[in-house]
């Protein structure tokens, strides 16, 4: 049975950087970043205090009828924003004869805001000096804990809303796998739609971990960027002087569509995915392997499904891939093993692909990371414009890549890969072609 293909005829991103496409990818391009000390919680004595946080975003402006989403939690919030942008971008908002039943939703969604505050006077009720008193704890828990407050930052919660608020009756699914989740959800709504089990999926991925735990967590695994001293540079993929990834938060989404339903409907096309690959490490649960065996299995996987050779070239002598969207945190294990995981791919023709960093600029957005970087990938194909990586001054000798650094680059880009990596080992890859 033959395949159907996919196309992608909408996105919308809620990002550190703004809440709309053109104004975001606007300081993308020129080379801009949002990063800022935390206010969200006093992160003064934290080995880092700074991040690229979500501000001055009102949910309630996306939505028909706010009342009935209640109080969601904040990875709930930036969903429908990015969701909404996506569903009017691609004209479904006027789409007469729709069927619901075929519209489906896959979200790579992690938690919202974990309620420390709530379990922190909790634990301090109940302690009694040498240990937690059980029975005090409950009932310290029915006077602190909000219920409500608690479901609402479950990662189910987003697909719950974004189904009700357009009436989707398709199929629903969310993975988190970490920072390779909107990558893999994105890559399975395509084989959805390929199957043809539904017509249309919104997909993509939100998540914020700017909370107390989330960002003591990484300070103690000692990913996080300590430069609170220089913190406008502190996000470094590829340099020599890198020493962790910068938080972000947000949402990415899209409306992916089989080919088909989309003429049918006279939609604009952006792109077409043409390739997805996954895989595991199989190696350790804190680290890659050092010879890049699992991102290399995965885009090699997507560019099979693509039907690109990664050793030819066109008679340009062109690689069959024009542009890398890097996973590009700016640890030093990271940065080097997707170095050396793209050289495993392409060869010789490695250094000839431009491969770029938008976490210089965004900060790393955890489970929606993947899907606000294939968005980029779009506007990259649609504008022939590649955002740099910035604070590239200090080059790491060993990484020896075309990283575009510092200054955009205008280049005609047909085909992108984009690359996703999770901590434990989940690595997910997407190939995406400009739709002629």
């Amino acid at each position: 049975m033959s395949r159907k293909r996919v196309v992608v005829t909408g996105s919308g991103w809620i990002t550190p950087m703004g809440h709309d496409i053109e104004s975001v990818w606007k300081r993308l391009v020129a080379g801009e970043t949002a990063v800022a000390p935390i206010d969200r919680f006093d992160a003064s004595t934290f080995p880092t205090s700074f991040a690229n946080q979500v501000r001055d975003y009102d949910w309630t402006t996306y939505v028909d009828q706010a009342a009935r989403h209640g109080s969601p939690g904040m990875h709930t919030a930036f969903a429908l924003g990015a969701a909404r942008q996506a569903w009017e971008s691609a004209g479904l908002g006027d789409a007469a004869g729709l069927d619901r039943r075929r519209c489906g939703l896959y979200l790579g969604s992690g938690e919202g805001v974990l309620d420390f505050d709530s379990y922190q006077r909790t634990s301090l009720s109940a302690w009694t000096g040498e240990a937690i008193d059980d029975g005090a704890w409950l009932e310290a828990a029915k006077e602190h804990i909000a219920c409500g407050y608690e479901v609402a930052q479950e990662p189910n919660e987003p697909i719950a809303h974004i189904a009700r608020e357009f009436g989707l009756r398709g199929p629903a699914f969310n993975c988190l796998t970490a920072c390779a989740a909107s990558t893999q959800a994105i890559g399975e709504a395509c084989d959805i739609l390929q199957r043809g089990d539904a017509d249309v999926m919104v997909s993509g991925g939100t998540h914020t971990m700017l909370h107390v735990l989330g960002i003591t967590g990484f300070n103690r695994l000692t990913a996080l960027s300590t430069r609170s001293d220089d913190y406008q540079h502190a996000s470094r993929p590829f340099t020599r002087s890198r020493d962790g990834f910068v938080m972000g938060e947000g949402s990415g989404v899209i409306v992916l569509e089989t080919l088909a339903h989309a003429e049918a409907r006279g939609a604009t096309i952006l792109a077409e995915i043409t390739g997805y690959g996954s895989s595991a490490d199989a190696y350790r649960i804190t680290d890659i392997h050092p010879e890049g065996q699992g991102p290399a299995a995965a885009m090699h996987a997507a560019l099979s499904q693509a039907g690109i050779d990664p050793s030819a070239t066109d008679a340009d002598g062109r690689p069959g891939v024009h542009y890398i969207s890097a996973h590009g945190t700016g640890t030093q294990e990271n940065d080097s093993i997707e170095t050396r995981a793209v050289k495993r791919v392409f060869g010789d023709h490695a250094a000839a692909i431009p491969m770029t960093s938008i976490k210089s600029m965004m900060g790393h957005l955890i489970c929606a990371a993947g899907a606000v970087e294939l968005i980029t990938c779009l506007l990259i194909m649609r504008d022939g414009v590649i955002p740099p990586t910035i604070n590239l001054t200090d080059p790491d000798p060993d990484l020896d890549l075309d990283y575009v650094p510092n200054t955009a680059r205008h280049a005609s880009v047909e085909v992108c890969l984009s690359n996703s990596f999770g901590f434990g080992g989940q690595n997910d890859t997407l190939v995406a072609r400009r739709s002629t």
